[in-house]
């Protein structure tokens, strides 16, 4: 290279540095994420000082070199660094994991919640005593028996027979690890019970927690006595944020027309409460000549709406995406009352950086993950496209203004949920199509007339004047249901897609973050990432045989299609989680009289090879044998096999089969040993029915 092609070079490296210089900051949340998900990659339990010694150890770096490169680089490190250390404190701070026992126990315990349910209720169980054992120090969820209506309010002590169980592992290896939330949640397991719950003693909520809960409930009662149960349990979701309550088919409704989000708390809530409280706050000062004349009427208001903000953040549960809501409002706030504009990417960062420290483990949910692209779809895109937003409003005329704000409603709903959309598919297995014809009518609903009416009985509730607002307000929540049963219904609403690998979601997210946090058109070079996230599929074959975690399913991707054997007791949602890993609508039940069947055993063909679903010793033949009981010794010898002892013993399998021959993968050695997987088990640990050879 000439020395004047390397000058020229050097000046357009400093212009990107000089245009860029403020958006680098932005990346250090990014990175305190990759280390939590790094943390969580691991197969195995890192030393506890692991994450503080990177963060030590960058920290040196950049404080006695003085390259500047040197310095970036250690600056990244630190907040890798840090985000592993926020997660390996979350998991010290956990509790252990508790054992329970596989038998009907006497559950005796505080009642922490007492959520309703489309048909029943359930309770949140706090200090549970089995069998007079000493408390547990995890949460115990138990759902009461139909037909229960034994009166129970947080703080009572309850005590209740029922059955129950740890929380389930992975569906399959590399499924959502139900067993990872528990832990970092408190839940110790679940159960149902066996006979009418009992109560003890009446107690008042002990503690700040209980006492919003008990707040909840009494706002969730109110709202059933007012409306019909659907509109009840919607509006009981958007006042608490609750929403056990809400019946399969119309979350399904939501869920199809890309509507979702209204039910999930989150910064559109926060944001019309907010902007309703400073209307109202600040046009009621207005009626003051002296508070108009004289008073910062702007920032009191701010003030005051930020305060509603924060009581509805705390009314609703406090989630991820209303916190990082709540987060950027405050910083919003303090710009007003300062007199100064807020940067809106830099408190999007700021918030991620907070909840990372706060409740690290978030970073893998999908709520953290949807919450957060779009939020910055939605600043990197106005950003990008303010000019010409600019030019549409013109010179100000009635019928621009009109379709400024279609525009902008269209525009916010693709942005969003474009940004969304590949977490969507990555953790439900499908996107929806129509979810801005749907936002487009329902947002507006929402927000001009169904949060309203709630605020507005919230308000009245301590005068017992309720009764009116949460009627106004379920005429709203039936135009929105109306909505997305009308959209979802449409043809090709919903389309499956094919589960994309853990490395292409990564990609996505990268991408995502490269064109919204920089500045210049160094910025489109994210697009590729994120096609090459999306087309991830394409690279990796998903397995061809999974076996359910207690052998009741067993499911085989062949050439003629996906078909599955289900012995009594096998799960549901296991059984609809393979279909969207799958990409089907449903597999084929694979019958007796089928076939492929004989009395041994079914052999199905995949790839070239057979696997062998065997029934009778007789029916040992083939390239991979699969049993849900356990499989003669004689048949193990030399052949690949998974059976009812495999999965007691390491959870869930998936196999593949090829010209390579067969690969078998457990969700034991996918997960490895880490805090919240359970331990192997024991021989005394032997399940009921479950004879061990004498071999074992």
């Amino acid at each position: 290279m000439r020395h004047g092609d390397a000058v020229r070079l050097r000046d357009r490296a400093w212009e990107w540095v000089a245009a860029e210089r403020d958006r680098f900051v932005l990346w250090l949340p990014v990175c305190m994420a990759m280390g939590v998900v790094g943390y969580d990659a691991l197969r195995f339990e890192p030393p506890g000082w692991l994450g503080a010694a990177v963060v030590a150890g960058g920290f040196a770096v950049a404080w006695f070199v003085r390259a500047l490169w040197v310095r970036v680089v250690a600056v990244v490190v630190v907040a890798v660094g840090l985000g592993m250390a926020s997660a390996q404190f979350a998991t010290w701070r956990a509790a252990p994991l508790v054992e329970l026992p596989s038998r009907a126990a006497i559950v005796v315990g505080t009642v922490r919640a007492v959520e309703q349910l489309p048909q029943g209720r359930r309770v949140t169980i706090e200090g549970a005593r089995l069998d007079g054992a000493p408390a547990l120090p995890r949460l115990l969820r138990v759902r009461l028996k139909a037909g229960d209506e034994v009166a129970l309010a947080t703080g009572d002590t309850v005590r209740v027979r029922a059955m129950l169980s740890r929380p389930a592992p992975p569906a399959y290896p590399g499924g959502w690890d139900l067993q990872r939330d528990a832990f970092f949640n408190g839940m110790g397991g679940f159960g149902f019970a066996l006979n009418p719950a009992e109560l003890v003693a009446e107690g008042p909520p002990s503690g700040f927690a209980a006492g919003l809960q008990a707040l909840r409930e009494i706002i969730v009662g109110r709202v059933n006595e007012a409306l019909e149960p659907t509109e009840a349990a919607i509006a009981g979701t958007l006042l608490t944020g609750g929403t056990a309550a809400i019946p399969e088919v119309d979350r399904a409704a939501f869920r199809d027309s890309g509507l979702a989000h209204l039910l999930a708390i989150a910064g559109l809530h926060i944001g019309i409460v907010m902007a309703w409280s400073f209307g109202a706050t600040r046009l009621g000062f207005a009626l003051s000549e002296r508070a108009a004349l004289h008073w910062p009427l702007k920032a009191i208001a701010a003030v005051a709406a930020l305060g509603a903000g924060g009581f509805y953040l705390l009314l609703t549960g406090a989630h991820v995406p209303i916190m990082r809501s709540f987060a950027m409002a405050a910083l919003v706030t303090l710009g007003v009352v300062a007199g100064r504009r807020a940067m809106s990417l830099r408190g999007l960062a700021l918030a991620m950086a907070v909840l990372i420290l706060v409740a690290p483990m978030e970073v893998l949910g999908v709520s953290f993950q949807m919450s957060f692209s779009a939020v910055l779809a939605l600043v990197a895109g106005y950003e990008a496209l303010r000019p010409a937003l600019r030019r549409l409003h013109g010179d100000g005329a009635w019928w621009r203004r009109g379709l400024g704000h279609v525009v902008a409603l269209g525009l916010t709903s693709a942005l969003a949920g474009t940004a969304s959309a590949p977490y969507g598919a990555y953790h439900f297995g499908h996107v929806q199509l129509y979810y801005v014809v749907a936002n487009v009518i329902a947002v507006p609903l929402t927000a001009l007339w169904v949060m309203p009416m709630g605020m507005l009985a919230l308000l009245a509730m301590p005068f017992g004047l309720e009764a009116w607002p949460l009627v106004a307000m379920g005429w709203g929540i039936d135009g929105v249901l109306l909505i997305g049963r009308a959209v979802s219904a449409w043809p090709a609403a919903v389309v499956a897609v094919p589960h994309m690998a853990p490395w292409g979601l990564a990609l996505v997210s990268l991408g995502i973050a490269w064109v919204g946090l920089w500045r210049t058109q160094w910025r489109l070079a994210g697009i590729a990432a994120v096609v090459a996230g999306l087309a991830s599929p394409l690279l990796v074959a998903p397995p061809d045989v999974l076996v359910s975690a207690d052998a009741r399913l067993i499911g085989v991707r062949s050439e003629a299609g996906v078909v599955y054997q289900q012995v009594s007791g096998g799960s549901r949602f296991t059984r609809d989680s393979w279909w969207q890993y799958w990409a089907v609508a449903e597999g084929s039940l694979l019958a007796r009289e089928d076939a492929r069947c004989e009395a041994a055993g079914c052999g199905l063909a995949v790839h070239g090879l057979t696997v062998r679903l065997v029934r009778r010793p007789t029916g040992c033949a083939g390239d991979l044998l699969v049993s849900a009981e356990p499989i003669p010794e004689g048949c193990q010898q030399g052949l690949p096999y998974i059976d009812r002892f495999s999965v007691w013993r390491n959870g869930a399998h998936a196999a593949w089969l090829g010209m390579d021959g067969v690969r078998v993968l457990s969700d034991r050695a996918y997960r490895g040993d880490r805090p919240w997987v359970l331990k192997t088990p024991t021989r005394n640990q032997i399940p009921r029915g479950l004879v061990v050879a004498p071999s074992e």
